[in-house]
């Protein structure tokens, strides 16, 4: 959708099928990679009126066979990391174009915040260029299912919330691999968490201000648990850290 700020978004409805606290997972989960520095596609609240919803078509879900009309009201928006009118955008790149991302090192940076924030999801993401740029760079998209998607729990198991491809994460050679995002992460302040939760829309998550309040408890607690995290990925089966260097 284009919004009024001139910017395209694609814009998750509160009817999704998915869960409705899924916008605000995207929201808070966005503001706090933000905050890290990592690349993730600007996020925003987007007010999507009745009268447009009645008067397009295309607006509307499709689930078992029905088209349910999307709800109006405050939406959840990603804004496109380069405009349609400026670039392209590519949700996968074969491994031998891998080369070409100018900040594949990121891809470690990333990780250390869906262990943080406990993504359920594979993690996703976009490669994008402006027209006539050789290379590429990464943007992370998609954090609906971080904090385990509508259950606000932290079930940790060390093959989630990781890229599906190992090539990402050759230049990973030890802990400072995953700096400056990992030391952000152990050390973000309070008020910064507190701060983005306040951001969401009271409705994504139906008012219970008491289970958003735990939630941020929770992800208070587990900065100090990052580390210990990743160490469980790096030992999984997948073993994806080849070039891994012990001090």
């Amino acid at each position: 959708m284009r919004c009024s700020d001139g910017n395209f978004y694609v814009v998750k409805f509160r009817n999704n099928p998915q869960h409705l606290r899924v916008l605000a997972n995207e929201l808070l989960a966005t503001r706090l990679a933000d905050g890290a520095g990592l690349p993730v596609a600007a996020a925003e609240v987007v007010e999507v009126g009745e009268w447009l919803v009645e008067h397009t078509p295309e607006l509307n879900i499709q689930l078992a066979g029905n088209a349910i009309p999307c709800q109006p009201g405050l939406q959840f928006g990603s804004r496109y990391v380069v405009s349609p009118l400026e670039g392209q955008v590519f949700d996968y790149l074969p491994m031998e174009m891998l080369g070409r991302v100018r900040n594949l090192e990121a891809f470690a940076g990333i990780l250390a915040m869906d262990k943080w924030t406990g993504n359920a999801n594979g993690r996703q993401a976009a490669f994008w260029r402006r027209m006539r740029e050789r290379k590429y760079t990464a943007a992370f998209i998609d954090q609906g299912y971080c904090f385990n998607a509508g259950e606000w729990t932290f079930p940790d198991y060390p093959l989630r919330g990781v890229y599906a491809r190992n090539e990402v994460y050759e230049g990973v050679r030890g802990w400072e691999t995953f700096e400056p995002w990992l030391s952000r992460i152990e050390k973000m302040d309070e008020e910064t968490v507190w701060r983005a939760a306040g951001e969401i829309p009271p409705e994504w998550y139906c008012g219970e201000w008491d289970a958003l309040e735990k939630l941020v408890r929770q992800l208070l607690e587990r900065r100090a648990r990052v580390r210990e995290l990743i160490a469980g990925f790096r030992l999984s089966v997948r073993q994806p850290f080849p070039n891994w260097m012990e001090q």
